[in-house]
C-alpha cells in the first residue's frame, strides 16, 4: 500500500473549500489502497481529532520550517513514500515560507518524491517589505527565466517531481510562465463538493417552500457556498429586487455560512449582520432566506428543491468552484458571472448561463428568462448533469494513484516524471 504525507495549511473542512477537497481526496485514496497522513498546524490537528492528522508547526512563518522538515522526515521514516503539498495561498494565511520547503527537504536528506497541487495561480505575488520593488521584480524575472524558481510560488513548482492543477486557467498560466515544467504538469478537474442525496424531487420542492414559509408555487433561486464580500451577494440581492418586478413569486435562498478561513469569527458575524440589514433595507425580508452552515445532506435536499442556481462572484466563476459543480450535479440550470480570462469549458460548453461580473440587470434578466423557459431550464440541467457525471472521486483518486506510482518509479530511475507524448 502506497502511503502519502500530505501537507496542508489547515484542516477545517467546514470552513475552507480546499481543505474539504483534501478530506474527500483522502477518503477516495483510502478506498483505492493509498493511505495518508496530514501534516498541518497544531491548532488544526487538535480540532481534527484524527490520528492521521498531525500538528507539526505553530504556523507558516520561516521559523516553522525546521519543525515542518522534521515532521516530513518523521512521516517518511514511518513509511510515507510520497510528499504531497496542497497549496492555496489562503490556507497558509498568505505566508510564503512553505515556498522554500523543497530545497530544505533535499538538504535534510529527504529523497521521497514531491508532488504539489496548485489550487490557484496567477493572482497574487510575494512582495517582501522593505525591499525596492524594482529589485524584487528583477530577482523574480531572473530566476523564473532560468527555471530556478517561480515568481509566484518560489521553489514549490520548479522543484516538484509532479504538478497537479484543478483548473484550466492555472494550468495555462503555469505553461506560459514555466514552459519547461509542462511535462510534469497534469490537470485533474475538481468534483462537486456535495454529493446528490437521492430524494423525490416534488417532495424536496414541498419541503423547501414549507420550511421557509413560502407558497407552494414559489420559484426558488439558490445561491450555494460561503457568504463572503467577494461572492457578489450584494449584487445578487439588488438583482432580486429587479427580478421580483417580472417574477413576483421568485424567492432567493442563500445556502451556506459566513464563517470561513477567509472570513473568521467576528468578521463573519459582522458580514452576516450587514447582509441582514441590506435585505431589510431593500424590502426583501419575506422573499430571501439565509440558512447558515448546513450539513452536506441537508444542502443537497435544499438544492434538489430549488429551480435555478446562481453564483454572482465579483471575479467571475470557473470550474475550480466545487459549489458550481454541486449546482450542476443537482440539475440546477445556473447563472454564473464570466471570469477573466474566460473559463473555456464554461464559455463554449453551454453548461450554464453566463453574465458579466457585477451586472445587476444582467443577473436579474438571466434568472428571469430561465424561470420563464422550462425547455431551456431542462436543457441546461441535462448539460450540467452530463458534465458532472464524468467527474467522480474514484476517478480523481485513480489519477492521483497513477501520479504517485509514476514519480516513485521515475525516482528509482533517477529522473523526474514527464507526461509528454
Amino acid at each position: 500500500m502506497t502511503r502519502v504525507a500530505m501537507i496542508t495549511g489547515t484542516y477545517r473542512p467546514e470552513r475552507d473549500g480546499v481543505v474539504h477537497y483534501v478530506l474527500r481526496l483522502r477518503e477516495a485514496l483510502t478506498q483505492r489502497g493509498v493511505s495518508s497522513v496530514v501534516l498541518t498546524t497544531k491548532d488544526a490537528a487538535r480540532e481534527a481529532r484524527d490520528g492521521e492528522v498531525r500538528g507539526v508547526v505553530d504556523g507558516w512563518g520561516p521559523a516553522d520550517l525546521p519543525a515542518l522538515v522534521r515532521g516530513v522526515k518523521e512521516a517518511v521514516r514511518e513509511g510515507a513514500e510520497v510528499v504531497h503539498v496542497q497549496h492555496a495561498a489562503g490556507t497558509y494565511g498568505f505566508k510564503r515560507a512553505v515556498f522554500f520547503l523543497p530545497p530544505l527537504l533535499r538538504a535534510a536528506g529527504v529523497r521521497a518524491p514531491l508532488v504539489t497541487t496548485v489550487h490557484e495561480y496567477a493572482w497574487w505575488e510575494w512582495e517582501p517589505p522593505g525591499v525596492p520593488p524594482a529589485l524584487v521584480e528583477a530577482i523574480k524575472t531572473w530566476g523564473q527565466r532560468r527555471g530556478f524558481w517561480d515568481r509566484e510560488d518560489g521553489f514549490l513548482l520548479t522543484e516538484s517531481d509532479a504538478l497537479i492543477t484543478t483548473n484550466a486557467p492555472a494550468e495555462n498560466a503555469i505553461k506560459e510562465r514555466l514552459p519547461h515544467l509542462a511535462g510534469r504538469l497534469r490537470r485533474i478537474p475538481l468534483v462537486a463538493n456535495v454529493d446528490v442525496v437521492p430524494v423525490n424531487g416534488e417532495q424536496a420542492r414541498r419541503e423547501v417552500r414549507s420550511r421557509f414559509g413560502w407558497s407552494p408555487d414559489a420559484e426558488v433561486v439558490a445561491y450555494f457556498g460561503f457568504l463572503h464580500p467577494v461572492k457578489g451577494i450584494e449584487n445578487l440581492l439588488k438583482a432580486h429586487v429587479r427580478l421580483l418586478k417580472t417574477r413576483p413569486r421568485a424567492r432567493l435562498l442563500l445556502i451556506g455560512g459566513a464563517e470561513s478561513l477567509a472570513l473568521p469569527g467576528e468578521a463573519a458575524s459582522s458580514y452576516r449582520d450587514e447582509l441582514r440589514t441590506l435585505i431589510g433595507g431593500l424590502g426583501l425580508t419575506d422573499t430571501v432566506a439565509m440558512t447558515g452552515y448546513v450539513p452536506e445532506g441537508e444542502a443537497s435536499r435544499l438544492l434538489s428543491g430549488s429551480d435555478v442556481g446562481v453564483l454572482p462572484f465579483n471575479q467571475g466563476v470557473t470550474l475550480k468552484s466545487g459549489t458550481l459543480l454541486a449546482l450542476l450535479g443537482h440539475g440546477l440550470p445556473t447563472v454564473v458571472t464570466r471570469s477573466d480570462p474566460p473559463e473555456p469549458d464554461l464559455s463554449s460548453g453551454g453548461i450554464s448561463r453566463l453574465v458579466e461580473r457585477r451586472d445587476v440587470p444582467g443577473i436579474a434578466g438571466a434568472i428571469s428568462s430561465l424561470l420563464a423557459d422550462s425547455v431551456e431550464r431542462e436543457r441546461l440541467a441535462e448539460k450540467g448533469r452530463s458534465y458532472v457525471r464524468n467527474l467522480s472521486w474514484p476517478l480523481v483518486a485513480e489519477r492521483h494513484g497513477e501520479i504517485y506510482e509514476r514519480v516513485l518509479r521515475d525516482r528509482e530511475k533517477g529522473k523526474r516524471a514527464s507526461w509528454r507524448p
